[in-house]
């Protein structure tokens, strides 16, 4: 009997409602094509000129867990665990020192990359006053230009050599020029190269090669050079890599490693 109570009730509500111009989901709909109706001046090609109307996206929620909802979770835990089961307290304690663990481990690292970039720029400020100076490179290639004629570098020698044979060569092995050095000092011996050929003509501008060679215990034995190269401008780089020092027909290298800065 109260079930068809309950139902008479429910359609005198329904009844009263309609007499009383209560919106239905029929009007409602008639209403949203009225409002898009006035959207269309019934001309195609205004109408193509209309811009379309963006839906709104919403944004995306963040998935990272922060320490407000860890708290809220843990709150909502203690709030409906068992009365005859609580939750021990050293498991608590071991999820909020997890918790704060990761947490600062997440802070630690921005701060480390702050660092980094930091130290990056720091390094590039210093290394720029290396610019229109000279430094040693461990490498055999060297530029000759106009501004630079002559090929400065340094010999490795693990003994005192009486005669040291130095061979200039090209970028393609072609042999441009051959000369002694004394090599009785020891240790790192300096050479220089005037630029000039066989001929005795200046070369054309290029980068060219030096190979020294001389005798170690009775067998002649190639010997590791290095040279000095012109700095003409310092790359910022990055943090593994550090300030990149340019250098004039050489390219970049590494600020780590040079073996020496000369005068310019």
């Amino acid at each position: 009997m109260s079930l068809i109570n309950s139902l008479n009730n429910t359609q005198s509500t329904t009844a009263q409602s309609q007499q009383a111009g209560t919106v239905t989901p029929q009007a409602s709909t008639q209403s949203s094509a009225s409002t898009t109706q006035t959207l269309t001046t019934g001309n195609p090609f205004l109408d193509s000129l209309r811009l379309p109307v963006a839906d709104s996206i919403p944004e995306a929620n963040s998935q990272d867990l922060s320490q407000e909802d860890f708290f809220s979770l843990l709150s909502q835990q203690l709030s409906m665990q068992d009365p005859f089961k609580p939750v021990d307290n050293d498991q608590m304690i071991q999820q909020m020192a997890s918790f704060s663990t990761v947490d600062g481990i997440s802070k630690l690292n921005e701060e480390i990359i702050n660092l980094n970039a930091l130290t990056t720029s720091s390094q590039a400020l210093q290394a720029s006053g290396l610019v229109g100076q000279k430094v040693l490179i461990p490498s055999d290639t060297g530029y000759i230009s106009a501004e630079e004629p002559t090929m400065k570098g340094i010999v490795s020698t693990p003994e005192t050599i009486q005669d040291l044979t130095v061979r200039v060569e090209d970028e393609t092995g072609q042999l441009i020029s051959t000369f002694q050095v004394d090599g009785s000092a020891g240790g790192n011996v300096d050479i220089t190269w005037d630029g000039l050929g066989k001929n005795g003509e200046p070369v054309a501008e290029g980068s060219y090669i030096l190979k020294v060679s001389g005798k170690v215990d009775g067998k002649s034995e190639e010997l590791p050079v290095s040279t000095y190269a012109h700095v003409t401008s310092v790359s910022l780089g990055t943090a593994a890599t550090g300030a990149i020092l340019n250098l004039r027909g050489v390219g970049g290298i590494k600020i780590s490693d040079v073996l020496a800065v000369s005068e310019s």
